[in-house]
């Protein structure tokens, strides 16, 4: 079983740490290379592989600096964006063996054209798809793309951990709680992430069944929620709801 643990970088961004007890890792996303390298020789840690799943600097912006430290490692990332610096691109369908464990790819459209996830062992690593309490902005996919992509999610165990690539959990809920202000699960998931945030400890990971139950891009299919977004526009399916539920947060 490996071990996972983030690495803060810039304001809000996680980058994702496993590691073995051979002292061997690999990071995912590592949009600043800085802080990776400080927590790797500090704990004699080698790195051997990068995992990327979307083209942002964010996300990418590591990645030459790691390679030129650590040469000889793998960079894998999506097929259908170009990212400088890869040496094997993936698409869904793909599996690649790390570390004793197989991590197989998602297409995850939506934030971006060519957006990837990886799972392995009752993990997702999601960068920007899926948050806790919200989703990515829709920069490049539409939003039936990105629906299709949540629902992927959805659907994968409930046990699931989530390890997306930011912390947004307390400002999601802030939306979230307008949307479903009925549901008591939501709020009271809200008072556990305030107490977690004031005492400086991150939200994440959380769980594919937490998220099913106070996320509302996850509960488009949900009488209340529906009902909610109706009042601003007229909706009258899982779709539509996404749809206007998405433009409602970008302006919130």
């Amino acid at each position: 079983m490996l071990s996972v643990t983030s690495i803060p970088a810039f304001t809000d961004n996680y980058i994702w740490l496993l590691n073995n007890d051979e002292n061997q890792c690999i990071v995912v996303d590592p949009g600043d290379a800085a802080p990776v390298i400080e927590c790797l020789e500090a704990s004699s840690l080698q790195l051997i592989a990068i995992l990327i799943t979307h083209h942002h600097a964010d996300h990418t912006g590591g990645i030459n600096a790691l390679t030129e430290r650590w040469p000889e490692i793998k960079v894998y990332g999506p097929e259908k964006e170009n990212i400088r610096g890869l040496t094997h691109t993936l698409t869904e369908g793909d599996s690649i063996d790390l570390l004793g464990e197989t991590f197989d790819v998602l297409d995850v459209i939506g934030h971006t054209r060519g957006h990837i996830a990886y799972l392995t062992a009752g993990k997702v690593f999601c960068g920007d798809t899926l948050f806790s309490g919200g989703c990515g902005r829709l920069f490049e996919g539409t939003p039936e793309q990105m629906l299709r992509s949540l629902n992927k999610l959805k659907s994968l165990p409930d046990e699931t951990k989530v390890y997306c690539a930011h912390e947004y959990t307390a400002s999601n809920l802030r939306f979230a709680t307008t949307v479903d202000y009925g549901n008591k699960a939501l709020i009271d998931y809200q008072k556990n992430v305030n107490e977690l945030r004031n005492n400086g400890l991150s939200s994440i990971p959380t769980t594919i069944g937490v998220e099913k139950a106070i996320n509302p891009f996850l509960r488009c299919d949900n009488r209340d929620v529906m009902f909610s977004v109706n009042n601003r526009k007229p909706v009258t399916n899982e779709l539509e709801t996404f749809t206007e539920l998405r433009l409602w947060k970008d302006n919130f």
